[in-house]
């Protein structure tokens, strides 16, 4: 299933505050998560990751993935 993919406003000017390279790798990735939620996609608990590079939040409703924030692993999502 292909779902469809909406960027809200506040994680739009995270992304845009990111280096060129960061975005681009995110963009790969956020196409991956609509190819039938492929990728590295894992449900977020109260445990700190600090391995992670790179996180993005997301909502989803049948067919809509709203990414709703995205922070590096120096941030809080």
């Amino acid at each position: 299933m292909r779902y469809r993919l909406e960027i809200k406003e506040e994680a739009r000017q995270q992304l845009r505050a990111l280096a060129k390279e960061q975005r681009r790798n995110v963009g790969r990735r956020l196409d991956a998560l609509q190819s039938n939620l492929s990728g590295d996609v894992k449900r977020l608990t109260a445990k700190t990751h600090e391995y992670r590079q790179f996180a993005s939040a997301f909502t989803l409703e049948k067919d809509l993935i709203s990414v709703v924030c995205c922070a590096g692993s120096k941030a809080s999502l």
